[in-house]
């Protein structure tokens, strides 16, 4: 897989993680910070490291399986994991500028 392809199918990863949201809140877990790291190797299997707001979020099951749900929908993955990670410790100023703004923290 040449650089340019593994770009295009992050941002394709990246445009589908904007579609997931943590139901009590109204921002996408991307622009929440809630996405450690995306990688794609050379044959198309994708892993996410990502957190959650809180280590007992009570919507962590529904918010990682809709995740992985729609990344699987993305045809040039050849697999999907998701780690739950939780260091470092997720905190407000890892949302993005628009997430702070729409959840009105600036």
């Amino acid at each position: 897989m040449s650089p340019e392809e593994k770009l295009k199918l992050e941002e394709k990863v990246v445009e589908m993680l904007r579609t997931v949201f943590d139901p009590e809140i109204p921002v996408d877990i991307y622009s929440l910070g809630l996405v450690y790291k995306i990688d794609i190797n050379d044959s198309a299997d994708l892993v996410v490291d990502m957190t959650m707001t809180a280590p007992n979020c009570p919507m962590a099951d529904f918010i990682v399986d809709d995740a992985r749900i729609k990344l699987e929908s993305i045809k040039e993955l050849n697999s999907v994991t998701i780690n739950i990670v939780f260091e470092p410790e997720w905190t407000k100023d890892m949302m993005s500028e628009e997430a702070k703004l729409e959840l009105g923290f600036l």
